[in-house]
């Protein structure tokens, strides 16, 4: 997949909205591969919304959203599951991780779908982010700033086309962002993926090519 298009994409709740200011919604963008992207909003603008409709969780909202020359809305079950597994990979604001999984566990439920990378990879990332002695720990006694670290990890063990990262720092020191930041860029580059990256303000320090404000 080369290109994501939004064309005129408004969510159902803001269609009432007179005094819509938005460079996304109700707009014509494209999001291309390759390329680094920031998404900035203000709470409540939709951001998360955003992603879910990249990722087709939600489909909530009039206008289109293209992956190349396909309307996502005509996709089936089995569309969605390549498309998350092969061409798109999402690390959520919420992260969605399993609490009474193990660190290690959260990321090869995610790993083993497609074997895509290997164990001694994995555990790179696990030190190099300062949670290498956290692997057997459960989730759910985890910091969420460590579990937003194991989330990233996950994110990263399998092919995509286009990295959607929703507020993927909220809760790191400077030191993680800029390790988290490094490791997301190399292997974004590694697979010539696009990477979206969403804000409500703090956000990874990267030569970003495109902000647009939600």
């Amino acid at each position: 997949m080369q290109t994501i298009n939004l064309t005129s994409v408004l969510p159902q709740v803001f269609q009432q909205s007179k005094d819509l200011k938005s460079e996304i919604w109700k707009q014509n963008v494209k999001f291309e591969r390759g390329h680094l992207y920031l998404v900035e909003a203000e709470s409540g603008k939709g951001k998360s919304t955003f992603c879910s409709y990249i990722v087709g969780y939600r489909h909530d909202y009039s206008g289109t959203v293209m992956f190349d020359d396909r309307d996502t809305k005509t996709f089936k079950v089995k569309d969605w599951v390549e498309m998350r597994q092969q061409h798109i990979s999402h690390l959520f604001q919420e992260l969605r991780l399993f609490p009474e999984l193990t660190a290690w566990e959260n990321v090869q439920i995610k790993n083993k779908l497609t074997n895509f990378k290997d164990d001694a990879t994995i555990r790179q990332w696990f030190d190099m982010l300062g949670i290498g002695d956290k692997l057997d720990a459960k989730i759910g006694r985890m910091s969420f700033g460590q579990q937003q670290r194991v989330a990233m990890i996950r994110a990263l063990v399998q092919p995509f086309d286009f990295l959607l990262a929703d507020e993927p720092i909220s809760h790191l020191d400077d030191n993680n962002s800029r390790i988290m930041a490094d490791i997301m860029m190399t292997e974004a580059k590694a697979q010539g993926a696009g990477v979206i990256v969403t804000s409500i303000g703090k956000h990874m320090d990267l030569n970003y090519e495109k902000t647009l404000l939600l």
